[in-house]
């Protein structure tokens, strides 16, 4: 009869009914080597119980008649995976994982994407609570054996505490305090090298305006010289004036040549003038703190190759070095204006702020794992400025336009530019 081929499963409550030839079809599964004589068969319901989650082993049981895993949708990917991991190198129903349909992979991996995400940002030092924990502190820098033996020095006791403090914002109440001091010296420094610039807080600098004048004289007395010399002596005798030019003469009196000089406030050029002496004095203190924060974390770090390997560090050192460096020249020699373009370095400090703050952190971490979908989208735009960019050139040059401002596929690449990406003028 049909009823002796079938066979009752009893999976969480909820009774599932097959035919034991369909269990055969996947060997060396638990499903597959069913027998009265287990624990868990029930000869007067004739049935195997099973403490599992019915919704889960509906799809399996579906896989045994289909040959196709499915992933329920009205389940967890971790409940999912709970059902089908693996104990002793095998799955609970003997069934490998990676089985799942390709329609259903990225719905159930979804749950192991977030897991690694997760891990990636504890590696960013999100987890304040290990780090709290002196034994995981000291292991970072190799001391736990002396931590547990209480063999530690003095250095040895500090270090790691010292290190701590200035380079885990969030880990002590005097980690946070530090972080909010170094953030407040960042900020005065951005705001200072930014204020500087603005005329209404500048002053005059006598030493520029002096210097102007000196060249501006040797200028004139150059040109003076040079415009006497080109005048040769001529033996012809210039003709009379006529009463056209006597009377313009008389009414225009010649005048002689001279040099325009500008009449508007001195106060206004950048070139005659200097920041005001408390923006220096503002920039000294914030760069004295950010001295000693670098060579605190330098001296007390874990690794100095990973100090240098972090661009927050490197980009920290330049922006300091760059100021003392602008400082000394400024004070000993005469200051010049190029030494004002190795100050845009010092702006680069406001990357400092990832330090201080998660959300930044992520955000960073975020670009970093999406590079290949940004590379993709850089390079879908490229093609379409370089193809819009020919076709627009060779269409301007096959007709006869003499106001043709496409000479060249280059500026062809810059029209293609600002208007695939709505710059709004091109």
């Amino acid at each position: 009869m049909d009823s002796e081929y079938r066979i009752v499963l009893n999976v969480g409550g909820v009774r599932h009914e097959t035919y034991k030839h369909t269990l055969k079809k996947i060997p060396a599964t638990r499903l597959s080597r069913l027998t009265p004589n287990l624990a868990n068969y029930d000869p007067v319901l004739n049935e195997y119980f099973f403490d599992r989650h019915p919704d889960v082993f509906a799809q399996v049981l579906n896989y045994y008649r289909t040959g196709k895993l499915h992933y329920p949708l009205d389940v967890c990917g971790p409940l999912f995976e709970e059902e089908l991991k693996v104990r002793l190198l095998k799955t609970f129903w003997g069934i490998d994982a990676n089985e799942v349909e390709s329609c259903c992979w990225m719905t159930y991996t979804t749950h192991r994407d977030t897991q690694e995400v997760l891990q990636n940002l504890e590696k960013l030092d999100l987890d304040d609570e290990a780090m709290k924990d002196e034994e995981k502190l000291y292991r970072r820098f190799g001391l736990d054996e002396e931590f547990r033996n209480k063999e530690l020095n003095f250095w040895q006791k500090v270090k790691p505490k010292m290190w701590r403090l200035f380079d885990e914002p969030s880990s002590t109440t005097g980690a946070k305090i530090v972080a909010v001091i170094s953030v407040f010296f960042l900020i005065c420094a951005i705001l200072a090298f930014c204020l500087k610039t603005h005329p209404g807080l500048r002053v005059e600098d006598p030493g520029s305006s002096q210097l102007q004048e000196e060249t501006l004289t040797i200028n004139l007395s150059n040109n003076s010289s040079s415009f006497n010399s080109s005048i040769k002596p001529s033996r012809e005798k210039p003709p009379p004036p006529s009463q056209n030019e006597q009377h313009q003469e008389h009414q225009h009196p010649t005048q002689k040549p001279f040099f325009k000089y500008r009449t508007e406030s001195i106060g206004t050029d950048p070139v005659n003038t200097k920041p005001h002496p408390s923006f220096l004095i503002i920039e000294t203190i914030c760069n004295i703190w950010f001295t000693i924060e670098i060579l605190i974390r330098f001296f007390t770090c874990p690794s100095k190759l990973d100090y240098f390997k972090s661009p927050v560090n490197i980009i920290d050192i330049v922006a300091t070095v760059t100021f003392y460096i602008d400082f000394c020249l400024t004070t000993w020699f005469e200051a010049t204006s190029d030494l004002e373009f190795f100050s845009i370095i010092r702006i680069l400090r406001l990357f400092k702020l990832t330090q201080h703050s998660q959300g930044l952190k992520i955000l960073l971490y975020t670009l970093r794992a999406s590079a290949k979908e940004l590379m993709l989208l850089v390079f879908f735009l490229l093609l379409g400025i370089v193809v819009f960019a020919s076709l627009i050139y060779y269409a301007e040059r096959l007709e006869e336009n003499p106001e043709n401002q496409f000479h060249s596929i280059p500026l062809g690449l810059w029209y293609a530019i600002v208007t695939m990406t709505t710059i709004g003028y091109g």
